[in-house]
């Protein structure tokens, strides 16, 4: 895989924490490229984690020693978990087994690793690894949920065969995938004035905000979209060096600093901007909330209440799809977009996020839960599943499993959410372009 600069994370401290899954190989593996990197790694173990790899290994890999005791008489005055949690930029575990998962989600502090994730401000990351029905169960589900909300970046799991022989959601990422995440971490305290020109020479259309489906001359079908999550994805994409071309529903936000913006209303009227720029674009992202469907013919007149009569009845016909379209102009060799798209989903979120990017022939989707307090439609702050699908390898085999990623992001500032998914997009286009 190739991959732009990793100047952002040359000299950054990475606590790497191994837990007890059979996915502890890769950790070796993931210990030497966060040095190639250029970051400083210090590595620490729980007990069954060295059942699996041992800790010379990772001792001979980072040239630190290895840390596996709370209580350890050679550590700082004999306070290694505040020594480390003071030391780290960020604590990446990988892997992160159901179990530790369950034990951080109460804020539990019974071993090193633990213990010093209470005591550490670090940002913190992991990469779960478990069988696909210990995934799945509703409990690991309540934890990783928890988790997420806390602050932790949640890194996959991967889809695939597993060791036992099942098949299925619970592989922990390549530790390339994990480097990649690391690499496209936007700093929380930098401005998007101050980003790299990471996206620079790249044209990108960005879709947004509601669209207003006339029923007659004063009445509209609508939503309750502001268009925030989007117009951050453009100011996101135009920090970065990008062309940004963004198609706006009526909303009543200023258009970012050096973006184009063209102004529609209805859902025909963005499906022929959409299929009119996506071609010349490098990344298409749909962000916008559009209306499933329109009046079939639109009153000419105001529809007048008649008395006696306690109900309307209103046709309504489908608009087009217009995210699928554009995934399938692509598929068909007329267009060149990685497409992304959106889905706000009330329940299910990781069911109907994998339909949508499958049936629609997404290359990455974004989904959340409009249902939480004081996130989605109309607040400054969201969260995110982002699903996108990995790439072919060098040698031409595809994906095993389902082929489709994930990683969780916490709820944040639109703003910083934006900066976390455009950079994703650009890193899977990278890979695509690059494999």
């Amino acid at each position: 895989m190739s991959s732009p600069s990793g100047s952002r994370i040359t000299g950054h401290r990475v606590l790497l924490g191994i837990s007890a899954g059979i996915a502890a190989y890769k950790s070796a593996v993931l210990a030497r490229l966060l040095k190639q990197a250029g970051c400083e790694v210090r590595v620490v173990m729980t007990q069954g984690a060295q059942a699996f790899i041992t800790p010379l290994t990772l001792q001979a890999l980072t040239g630190e020693p290895v840390r596996t005791s709370l209580l350890d008489p050679e550590a700082e005055a004999g306070m290694g978990h505040i020594e480390l949690a003071r030391w780290a930029d960020t604590i990446l575990i990988a892997p992160a087994t159901a179990d530790l998962l369950a034990r951080l989600a109460a804020g539990m502090a019974d071993d090193l690793l633990t213990t010093l994730c209470l005591a550490s401000d670090a940002k913190k990351v992991m990469a779960p690894a478990m069988n696909q029905a210990m995934w799945r169960h509703p409990a690991t589900q309540r934890n990783a949920a928890r988790l997420a909300e806390d602050g932790w970046r949640l890194l996959g799991p991967a889809s695939g065969d597993q060791a036992c022989g099942d098949v299925g959601p619970g592989r922990m990422l390549e530790p390339e995938a994990i480097l990649d995440a690391l690499r496209f971490t936007a700093p929380e305290d930098a401005p998007a004035a101050t980003a790299s020109q990471e996206a620079a020479g790249l044209t990108v259309t960005i879709t947004a905000g509601p669209t207003q489906e006339p029923l007659d001359p004063v009445r509209y079908l609508s939503n309750h979209s502001s268009g925030k999550m989007g117009y951050a994805l453009a100011e996101a994409a135009a920090a970065l060096g990008a062309t940004v071309r963004l198609i706006s529903g009526p909303v009543s936000l200023p258009c970012p600093e050096g973006v184009e913006r063209l102004e529609v209303e209805t859902a025909l009227e963005m499906h022929e901007a959409a299929m009119q720029l996506a071609p010349a674009s490098d990344l298409f992202i749909g962000c916008a909330a559009v209306a499933d469907y329109r009046a079939e013919r639109a009153a000419e007149h105001k529809i007048k209440k008649v008395e006696g009569e306690e109900g309307l009845t209103l046709r309504l016909v489908k608009n087009p799809d217009i995210i699928a379209a554009v995934a399938t102009e692509r598929a068909a060799g007329t267009g060149r977009p990685f497409v992304v798209g959106f889905a706000a989903e009330t329940r299910d979120l990781e069911a109907y996020a994998r339909d949508k990017l499958t049936r629609k022939g997404l290359d990455m989707i974004v989904a959340n839960d409009v249902s939480r307090p004081g996130l989605g439609f109309g607040a400054d702050d969201n969260a995110a599943l982002v699903l996108w699908r990995r790439e072919a390898g060098q040698d031409g085999a595809l994906p095993k499993g389902d082929g489709i990623d994930q990683e969780m992001l916490a709820p944040q500032p639109k703003s910083r959410l934006a900066m976390a998914v455009i950079r994703r997009a650009l890193s899977c286009l990278q890979d695509r372009r690059h494999p």
